[in-house]
């Protein structure tokens, strides 16, 4: 098998291709055709072997498979992409008075915060022009 095809399907459009192209000219083409095969082979032989050359040592120790686009699935990178925080562990429940403790602890907190209070109604706020 050649990457799915069959030899008979190969055998087939060789068949037809033999019936449309005729007897007299097939020879020809059929040449045309290795002609062709052989210098996309040496074409992409001569590709990699240039490639090695460019990219020096390091080219050996990428592994390619790893960079196939095919083993990706676009949903989980979509997701991925726009989830920013990885998910949150469950949390685990509380004592009463582990509870009381980290209410106490958030309130401590929030009394010792640098956050500016809340602005008025109608209260412009404040803009730095140095900093836009």
């Amino acid at each position: 098998m050649f990457n799915g095809i069959t030899i008979e399907k190969l055998l087939l459009i060789g068949l037809i291709a033999g019936m449309i192209i005729g007897p007299q000219r097939l020879p020809r083409y059929a040449a045309a055709l290795g002609q062709f095969v052989r210098r996309a082979r040496d074409f992409a032989r001569s590709a990699g072997s240039r490639v090695k050359e460019e990219m020096g040592e390091d080219f050996d120790d990428v592994d390619w498979r790893t960079l196939d686009p095919r083993q990706y699935d676009p949903r989980r990178i979509i997701r991925e992409a726009l989830l920013d925080d990885p998910p949150t562990p469950p949390v685990k429940p509380q004592s009463a008075t582990m509870a009381a403790a980290g209410t106490a602890a958030a309130a401590a907190e929030s009394a010792t915060s640098t956050k500016a209070p809340p602005l008025a109604a109608g209260e412009t706020p404040p803009f730095d022009a140095e900093a836009t």
